[in-house]
């Protein structure tokens, strides 16, 4: 939804903050190891219920993420194993989130909160998947209401707002209608194709 303009507005920022990167030799595989070193602190953070304090390291974790794809691209180093390990960590980055909070919702016996934690992390895996089963087969498939700069916008805005229920709500709902909107694009194409 809002990804692909947030995505070229931001562009050229992070292409000006990974020329100095590209200049040290810094790779783009480390940028996106150490992203996810800081999502791993964010998560033990959360597990303690340390929500706004959370949210702030998320933020630097991003924008590793971010930068990792534009020093990539900058020094022609975007490669497919580059991109398989960034979505293969930003997975397991998400994932950690979510375990972080469903520790501290069962040291509350936070039944709904448990419940939605897991549909999100249902969702969230599901929105990727259809996406790399698409492309499997051929389909590009990048469309969708929740991808992952709506997810962790969602995120945070729980965090700091002190919402986290009505934004766990939102996430569960909204990654499960992006994998079913994929899906949904995914037998449309090959309608198109057949």
């Amino acid at each position: 939804m809002i990804s692909n303009p947030l995505r070229e507005g931001t562009e050229k920022i992070f292409m000006a903050l990974a020329r100095p990167l590209h200049r040290l030799g810094v790779s783009p595989d480390l940028l996106t190891r150490v992203g996810l070193l800081i999502t791993l602190c964010a998560a033990g953070l959360l597990a303690f219920g340390h929500q706004r304090i959370a949210g702030v390291v998320i933020i630097p974790a991003t924008l590793f993420d971010a930068l990792d794809g534009a020093l990539a691209r900058l020094g022609g180093r975007d490669t497919p194993y580059g991109a398989f390990l960034d979505s293969t960590l930003d997975r397991w980055a998400e994932i950690a989130l979510y375990l972080g909070l469903l520790y501290w919702y069962i040291e509350r016996g936070a039944k709904l909160e448990i419940i939605l934690i897991y549909l999100t992390i249902a969702g969230s895996l599901m929105v990727s998947y259809t996406r790399a089963r698409a492309e499997g087969v051929g389909i590009e498939c990048k469309v969708g209401l929740f991808t992952r700069a709506e997810r962790i916008i969602t995120l945070l805005f729980g965090l700091f707002l002190q919402l986290m229920p009505w934004a766990l709500g939102v996430l569960a709902l909204f990654t499960n209608l992006t994998a079913a909107q994929r899906l949904w694009h995914v037998r449309q194409q090959t309608r198109k194709r057949d």
